[in-house]
């Protein structure tokens, strides 16, 4: 029987970025996953922090060089990748010269949430699914954690749901208490339409709050994890009310054989459908 495909897309990986739950799981998940032999990918975006001479990244020319438009201005895709030699796995960087070459991941110095962080989300998650195309490599599940990659569901659900390499993958979204102060940019729901995204598809974030976000990430999962012990209660009430399959947080010691089972019931239940 085939491997199943597993790509991770995450916010926060470590060695790359400082210790945190996140960038914890970021890095562990992929590995324990595939120790249960399965086959991964792991994307994150190219911080500007990040150290590209100490962890080595380098530019894969094949995969780079295509323009993705937002907002009607060409924005060129650059991908990197990296190896976690004791791991056997490689990251995915997805790299841009207007969105990611600064110091900063979310916020400058002075605390102020970058204005364009709304269109940083919607170039990585498109960036993703652009790249893994041209891989070829067709993932079974898709896992995203961290609210910038919110709207990976929606564009499977919507942008590639016809494209072979996506029409059967199915969307784990894990959520975090990754809140951050104030609102995306305003015409976030305006930049987010397409011939296939219609104002109605992407109504809950009219109001581009955290909250809403995930919300929006939500209505197109699969499947949803609650990846912090205090999960603002407003999401916690929406997702059970999806009747969406949901798994709680769970201690270090234990995330990876329950994120693992969780992974396969919806595989299962997708499996079942067909």
């Amino acid at each position: 029987m085939a491997k199943k495909k597993i790509l991770f897309i995450s916010q926060e990986i470590t060695p790359y970025l400082p210790e945190s739950e996140m960038a914890h799981i970021g890095r562990f998940l992929p590995q324990g996953i595939q120790d249960k032999g399965k086959e991964i990918r792991t994307f994150m975006p190219r911080y500007g922090c990040i150290n590209e001479r100490r962890n080595q990244l380098h530019e894969v020319i094949r995969l780079s060089g295509m323009n993705l438009i937002i907002n009607d201005t060409d924005h060129p895709l650059i991908i990197k990748v990296a190896s976690i030699q004791a791991a056997r796995m490689q990251v995915y960087f997805i790299d841009n010269e207007d969105y990611f070459q600064r110091k900063h991941i979310a916020a400058d110095e002075n605390g102020k949430f970058f204005e364009d962080n709304d269109e940083r989300a919607i170039f990585f998650a498109r960036g993703v699914f652009e790249t893994v195309k041209k891989l070829r490599w067709a993932p079974d599940l898709i896992y995203c954690q961290g609210w910038i990659t919110s709207l990976v569901p929606l564009y499977l659900k919507k942008e590639y749901n016809e494209d072979p390499m996506f029409s059967h993958s199915k969307v784990v979204f894990s959520t975090y208490n990754d809140q951050f102060k104030g609102n995306l940019h305003k015409n976030f729901s305006k930049k987010l339409l397409s011939e296939n995204i219609t104002a109605k598809d992407v109504g809950i974030v009219k109001e581009p709050t955290h909250t809403n976000i995930n919300k929006l990430a939500f209505d197109y999962s699969d499947g949803i994890i609650f990846n912090s012990q205090d999960i603002d209660p407003e999401l916690k009430a929406y997702a059970n009310k999806s009747g969406k399959p949901t798994t709680e947080y769970t201690t270090p010691d234990e995330y990876i054989d329950n994120y693992d089972r969780f992974f396969n019931k919806i595989l299962e239940e997708s499996a079942s459908k067909k």
